[in-house]
């Protein structure tokens, strides 16, 4: 089986691809053509924002290519999920909507698409809620605190690279597949995509669509999976991701990207939770179950506009000059969630909460000799917020059981506000001798907030400076070792709107302090031969932390926090057909409390990881794959007796070409392990009994369920 690998490269933080570098191996089986690409050079820009090998980045750096990422979600899960079974470090998906407590080295991550940051201020945690793997060219990951970005890498980076145009004849994509348990008819996913791409040497373009409906999900006991009433799910849902780009050589040195996307993802179905007990004499939560004809005049749902323009010129001043502007607008609606009312019974209310994210980001590099490098550059943006809570008709929600959820009235929510960032910043490299990389950055970032006045509690203005630095150093052993170590810083600022959204919270009496983590790291990697490894320890901290309080709204607390811990991957090629491999991330999670070192609760920001190890062992040969990993998370217990239970499942993938396209097998959770997903039992800390008894929030893992898939490329 012939590959072709294309590594495209981008602006920035991965704005557009502006670079192609391509090899086409002649290799006689798959096995043997990834064995000789593990030693290739690869360009990937989360280093150090400008298009740099691997081999010349101090710090861990994962790439997860088409086929890795086609080869997971051939298993019928969604992208974080794959995305938690290839990359150490990153902690395993929720499996719901969203990816609250996904992190990486138990601190935030930052999720790009192509140089796009789609993260939030309000800390949404619907990043991968965001494109279909199906538009995905490749995955970059930087692990750790990087300096380089703006707010929310304190714990690590994930760029998404989107599949771009060629020259040449049109060139035509088709992917399509059903997913399911065989527990009941609407225990069924279902999957269609199609991309048209072409262009000549001067223009090239690509458009795809995708479209993913899915049905209920069942657990491996075959009982129906309850609704994340709290961050909602994707059951019952239908996502719609169109992506289209066009890429014009306006001459030998200069090229122009137009990139655009609409997302759409929301729930259809109309199955609900019933609670029986809410008309009683004594209204209860107690006793719910699942049932036809829910139907709200708010569903969960995330919609997304984004659009991006990009210039490249590769001899502005003798220098490299990156320029890109984007605009991205994002809806974010939510499960009717139940609030005790005041004499008694309950309420059920919704939010939507919007985010405007418009900038420009720019950068010169420039070769000052042989061996330096300098990159510098600023980042200008504006971020606008606002939410309303719809309440639902009481008399309609008791009536029905709260499958009715009809619309009351719609106040605000929380506090809007508008966050304008500049940001310079300057990154060097030297190349001191043929094997020693010493490296060295910072960037200030400058923040004005503006707060809305909210429930008669004025808003106001509040400022934010810092300055963050990196230092690094690289050492070559020029036979494909390399060892490195680093010191960076990250920077978060807490949610302004849960903050500033409490009774008497106002802006001059209460400022609000950004959170800035730093790390130190000591790691290496070794690609040759038979093998890729990467290996890494690392120690982050910081001195203050954001908690919430009973009503879930956010308090800043001057706490000291620490994580700390070894991530590492492996992959050994054996002969031309066998490959096994693997991951593994141990970290401890710490606060200071009375000056003795505990383990962090598992509701206490940032929220502690479980400790995850992955292995597989994979066959190819020129017309079929076939695969067999593992996934392991260990049980988390903290000081106060808080715990969430570790899992253990397994995954078999397999895949046949045949004279009309690619037929593919992956059976997901291969022995039907019973257990509860990581948000699940972290939604219980968070939400009961407060908000009502365990069983509501607890999510469970999906059972056994086969995908049958087929792609066809023309």
């Amino acid at each position: 089986m012939n590959r072709t690998i294309v590594l495209s490269v981008g602006l920035l933080s991965g704005a557009f691809p502006l670079l192609a570098f391509a090899q086409t191996s002649n290799a006689q089986t798959a096995a043997a053509h990834t064995n000789e690409s593990a030693a290739q050079e690869t360009l990937v820009v989360v280093g150090s924002r400008t298009p740099t090998h691997i081999s010349q980045i101090s710090g861990a750096v994962h790439i997860v290519e088409n086929e890795e990422l086609q080869q997971q979600i051939s298993t019928g899960g969604d992208l974080k999920t794959a995305l938690g079974k290839l990359v150490p470090g990153l902690d395993f998906g929720p499996q719901g909507r969203t990816n609250a407590g996904q992190n990486m080295r138990g601190r935030s991550v930052q999720v790009l698409i192509d140089g796009v940051s789609l993260n939030n201020s309000r800390g949404l945690s619907r990043q991968f809620d965001a494109i279909d793997p199906f538009n995905i060219e490749r995955v970059e990951v930087l692990s750790g605190t990087s300096s380089l970005y703006g707010g929310g890498a304190t714990g690590g980076l994930i760029n998404i690279i989107t599949k771009q145009g060629e020259s040449g004849a049109p060139h035509f994509e088709t992917q399509a597949s059903v997913t399911g348990g065989f527990n009941h008819s609407h225990d069924l996913d279902r999957r269609l995509s199609q991309s048209a791409s072409g262009g000549n040497d001067t223009v090239q373009g690509r458009i795809g669509v995708s479209l993913v409906e899915n049905g209920r999900q069942y657990d491996a006991r075959g009982d129906e999976i309850f609704p994340d009433i709290a961050q909602s799910d994707l059951q019952d849902n239908r996502s719609l991701d169109i992506l289209g780009n066009v890429r014009v050589e306006l001459s030998d040195e200069q090229t122009l990207t137009l990139s655009g996307q609409l997302y759409e993802s929301g729930k259809q179905g109309d199955r609900g939770v019933y609670y029986p007990n809410l008309a009683a004499a004594a209204p209860n939560l107690d006793d719910a179950d699942i049932r036809d004809g829910f139907t709200a005049d708010r569903d969960p749902r995330t919609d997304r506009k984004m659009f991006s323009v990009n210039y490249h010129h590769a001899n502005l001043l003798n220098q490299d000059f990156y320029l890109q502007a984007f605009h991205r607008e994002e809806e974010s609606s939510f499960h009717p969630f139940p609030y005790a009312a005041q004499g008694g019974g309950y309420y059920f209310a919704a939010s939507q909460q919007n985010t405007t994210l418009s900038g420009l980001k720019g950068l010169f590099s420039a070769d000052l000799t042989d061996s330096l490098n300098l990159t510098y550059g600023a980042d200008l943006d504006r971020e606008s917020f606002d939410a309303t809570q719809m309440r639902f008709d009481r008399a309609a929600s008791d009536a029905s059981g709260g499958l009715v959820q009809r619309a009351d009235r719609i106040t605000p929510r929380y506090p809007g506000f508008e966050i304008d960032t500049l940001a310079l910043f300057a990154q060097s490299e030297w190349w001191a001798t043929d094997q020693l990389q010493l490296s060295g950055g910072i960037r200030h970032q400058r923040m004005d907030v503006d707060i809305d006045d909210f429930n008669n509690v004025p808003g106001g203005s509040s400022d934010y400076d810092v300055t963050l630095y990196n230092v690094s150093a690289l050492y070559d052993f020029d036979n494909g070792h390399q060892s490195w170590l680093g010191y960076s810083e990250g920077f978060e600022l807490p949610d302004p709107s849960k903050y500033y959204g409490r009774a008497g919270q106002t802006v001059a009496d209460n400022p609000l302090d950004g959170i800035k983590t730093q790390q130190v790291e000591l790691g290496w990697r070794y690609r040759g031969g038979d093998w890729m490894t990467q290996a890494a320890v690392y120690y982050a901290w910081s001195d203050t932390a954001m908690e919430l309080d009973s009503d879930l709204n956010v308090t800043q607390v001057d706490d000291d926090r620490r994580d700390y811990g070894l991530e590492a991957s492996v992959t050994r090629f054996i002969g031309d057909h066998w490959e096994v491999g693997g991951t593994l991330h141990t970290l401890v999670s710490e606060r200071k409390e009375d000056g003795r070192w505990q383990d962090r609760g598992i509701t206490v920001a940032p929220y502690p990881s479980q400790d995850s190890l992955t292995a597989h062992i994979a066959w190819a040969d020129n017309d079929r794959t076939l695969r067999l990993q593992g996934s392991h998370a260990r049980d988390y217990k903290d000081s106060d007796d808080g715990r969430i239970d570790g899992f253990t499942t397994f995954d078999l993938i397999g895949s046949q070409d045949t004279a009309l396209g690619t037929l593919s097998l992956g059976i997901s959770n291969l022995t039907d392990e019973q257990y509860s997903t990581p948000w699940g039992q972290r939604a219980v800390g968070f939400y009961s009994p407060t908000y009502g008894p365990a069983y509501l929030y607890d999510y469970q893992g999906r059972g056994r369920t086969f995908t049958l898939g087929w792609s066809l490329d023309y």
